[in-house]
């Protein structure tokens, strides 16, 4: 196993970083390093620049569009574009949906839908939870029913990050209620104008409504947006749920925001108290242990070996670090960090904030927000038992 990079590798490091800086906004990586809040058109308008440059589908094959980077290249964009400030990309369309659609979609469906998603015009959201189906995504119920060049799909779905902006939603549906659960499953791509589509907003803790419900009243979705076979979904959704919860780990997020941390922890004088620091040691090296991990995917991959199958691994350990650097940024900032002060997290807030800097203000947001992360893309307590069975053995 090589860890170490390139000339090459390092050269394409270089040319990456230079290309960011010259084309992110100044504004939108202000907000990015300070946790302010992102709007649509921020995320949009990044988009669009990697879109424009051919770089939003960086994971993608050039026959599709994409660079055709390999597996170094591709973590180190990302690692680049996440130190310098950059948006993380949302990945319902580029990174989950779209290789699905390469993979099992028909060439209509690849012509009709990539190149949209490539260009960052068309914002697809990913409908996969429902009430009582998290985990246990095999139980669905939201039903869709053959009739003639169309599906009939009724039901609700919920936790829809960012629905509110959703132009198209992949869903997982029910058409047959024969054998096991997971048999009667399909994966189906919807227009969210067409009639019979609601989008219920969530407010959560933070006042964010980062999350919602899609409720879907005899919506008429032609049979052409089913992808693959009839009753094949299962097998769709697990190839999806292995990229999501790759991307979930987002070890370069970690990077950022262990400096991030430190940044605070100077700014409230406890960088010097030693049992502060040892806490940030600790999290450094699980950061550390994290990036070794993905670094020995990578060369696995680079070397033709077969790709090692550490996704939920990934997963776990990653969630949990988000959750820890979270904490101790609260705890760097001590009582400064409890009030929410919405008008706070944006930027340019002029506003009082007694005894403390507007740096604390994002934290318990944060902190709260980050709780969900070892429960969405299958919770750590499910995926360590697919991890000790397909891993351990």
């Amino acid at each position: 196993m090589d860890l170490a990079f390139t000339p090459e590798e390092e050269q394409f490091r270089k040319d990456i970083r230079a290309w960011v800086r010259a084309n992110l906004p100044t504004d939108i990586s202000h907000k990015v390093h300070n946790a302010l809040r992102l709007t649509r058109d921020d995320q949009q308008s990044w988009a669009k620049i990697l879109g424009k440059k051919g770089w939003l589908g960086y994971g993608w094959a050039k026959e599709f569009g994409g660079p055709g980077w390999n597996a170094v290249q591709k973590h180190l964009f990302e690692e680049e574009c996440a130190l310098a400030g950059a948006p993380r990309i949302v990945p319902f369309g580029p990174v989950m949906v779209a290789p699905v659609i390469m993979a099992f979609g028909s060439p209509e469906q690849q012509q009709r839908h990539l190149p949209g998603i490539g260009s960052g015009e068309v914002w697809w959201s990913q409908g996969y939870s429902e009430p009582g189906s998290g985990s246990d995504l095999a139980s669905l119920k939201c039903k869709a029913e053959r009739n003639g060049d169309h599906y009939i799909v009724n039901g609700q779905k919920t936790w829809t990050t960012l629905g509110q902006y959703g132009d198209w939603i992949f869903c997982l549906v029910r058409t047959s209620s024969d054998g096991k659960p997971q048999t009667g499953i399909s994966f189906l791509l919807i227009d969210m104008k067409s009639p019979g589509v609601s989008v219920r907003p969530i407010k959560l803790l933070d006042g964010e409504c980062e999350v919602n419900e899609v409720w879907f009243d005899n919506v008429k979705v032609p049979a052409e947006n089913l992808v693959g076979e009839e009753n094949k979904g299962w097998t769709y959704a697990k190839y999806l749920l292995a990229h999501e919860r790759t991307n979930i780990a987002d070890v370069n997020r970690a990077k950022r925001e262990l400096e991030r941390l430190k940044r605070i922890a100077k700014q409230e004088g406890i960088y010097d108290d030693m049992r502060f620091r040892d806490e940030i040691a600790k999290l450094e090296v699980d950061v550390v242990a994290l990036e070794m991990m993905v670094l020995r995917v990578l060369s696995a991959e680079k070397s033709g070996k077969q790709s090692l199958d550490i996704a939920g691994l990934l997963k776990i350990r990653g969630s949990e670090i988000q959750q820890r650097y979270s904490e101790l940024m609260m705890l760097a900032a001590g009582p400064y960090a409890v009030p929410l002060i919405d008008e706070a997290m944006e930027a340019g807030w002029q506003g009082d904030y007694p005894g403390s800097a507007v740096h604390c203000a994002p934290l318990a947001g944060t902190y709260f927000n980050m709780r969900k992360t070892t429960i969405y893309g299958g919770s750590n307590e499910v995926q360590r038992n697919i991890v000790s069975q397909v891993v351990l053995g």
